[in-house]
């Protein structure tokens, strides 16, 4: 399990963007493109530190370890999932596509394998971990509400 410091780095990313959202209701920025990747990496990295807190079995050392593994797993969903997506389609359909939880718990433990100071224990707590990163992220980004997702 990651330190005390890690933890502490995600509470203040939360109080910023909670601040921030409140000073947006006066003045609205415009987000570009690059802002708004920037501001889903930083969500998804909130999301990997709050998911390896609750998942004795998911461990991140450090807030930074957290944004690779977010720019990672964003790689690694943009270039490989789609190729074991395809791969797997037969018992995908057979499955009624349950297949793509376990295909998701894979690119987890190959992030895991990439990525130092980021570990994952099994395949179990990958699925869980996949699932709880997929909530937290949802539950970080309405409560963020972020101007490039009311276009």
């Amino acid at each position: 399990m990651a330190g005390t410091g890690c933890y502490r780095s995600c509470l203040d990313f939360f109080c910023f963007f909670f601040v921030l959202r409140q000073k947006r209701k006066i003045v609205k920025p415009i987000f570009s493109t690059m802002q708004s990747f920037i501001i889903k990496t930083l969500i998804i990295a909130a999301a990997v530190v709050l998911a390896s807190y609750f998942l004795p079995g998911v461990a991140v050392d450090r807030f930074t370890t957290a944004l690779l593994v977010a720019l990672v797993l964003s790689l690694l969903n943009f270039f490989v999932k789609p190729i074991l997506v395809l791969l797997t389609l037969p018992i995908t359909i057979i499955t009624m596509g349950l297949f793509l939880f376990v295909v998701n718990a894979l690119i987890i433990v190959l992030a895991g394998k990439l990525v130092t100071g980021f570990r994952v224990s099994s395949i179990g707590w990958a699925l869980l971990f996949s699932l709880l990163l997929s909530f937290f992220t949802y539950i970080l980004e309405v409560i963020i509400e972020p101007d490039y997702k009311k276009k």
